[in-house]
């Protein structure tokens, strides 16, 4: 995929934090801190030794970014860790966290069919737009803005580890999917997002 938006951007890989219990579990995480499980350790360290294989002696001269919350930072340690790199050695920015769910954070979209039809309707007419319910629900959209200043705001070659719906409000800014069509977008948490020259592919 080229898109003029993508060749505004420096050299960027993009990984999803490793497998949680709550994702084996189809529940809504959010922003509830929720500790990666042991195939999420394997991802992490498999996206890794994948960068390893394409950085070579490269690896220092990348910037490393995550979101603060603790499933995508100790992916990170365990990335960087694969890279010969100091674990910790990296920056954080809040605006990274995942998406907040409100009310619906630790729920499965089965049980919210039968606890919430009607939230469950209105997320079907736009899943970009809905606002869960709940202090501290997110809408995509408003999701889509929070983190499109970070993005704008790189100026250097960068390993950043975050969430799906980080990844996802990337692809609806930056390379051209529709937002609806991009929150229902698979996310692996086993396969590193590579963005150079215009182009994305995943590694």
């Amino acid at each position: 995929m080229d898109n003029a938006s993508l060749r505004g951007l420096p050299e960027l890989y993009i990984a999803r934090h490793g497998q949680t219990d709550w994702n084996a579990e189809g529940r809504l995480q959010g922003q509830v801190e929720v500790p990666i499980n042991a195939l999420g350790r394997t991802q992490a360290r498999r996206n890794g030794r994948c960068l390893q294989d394409i950085f070579g002696d490269r690896a220092e001269t990348f910037r490393y970014l995550a979101s603060p919350l603790g499933r995508a930072m100790e992916t990170m340690q365990l990335i960087r860790e694969e890279l010969g790199l100091p674990p910790e050695a990296f920056a954080t920015d809040d605006r990274l966290i995942e998406v907040g769910f409100g009310d619906w954070q630790g729920w499965t979209m089965a049980e919210l069919r039968q606890t919430d039809p009607e939230g469950i309707r209105r997320r079907k007419a736009d899943k970009w737009g809905f606002l869960p319910p709940g202090e501290r629900g997110e809408s995509y959209a408003m999701l889509a803005e929070r983190v499109r200043p970070v993005f704008e705001a790189l100026d250097a070659p960068t390993v950043l580890v975050a969430h799906g719906g980080v990844t996802r409000s990337f692809l609806a800014l930056y390379a051209g999917v529709p937002g609806d069509e991009a929150v229902s977008t698979d996310i692996p948490q086993d396969r590193v997002l590579h963005v150079s020259g215009g182009r994305l592919e995943w590694v």
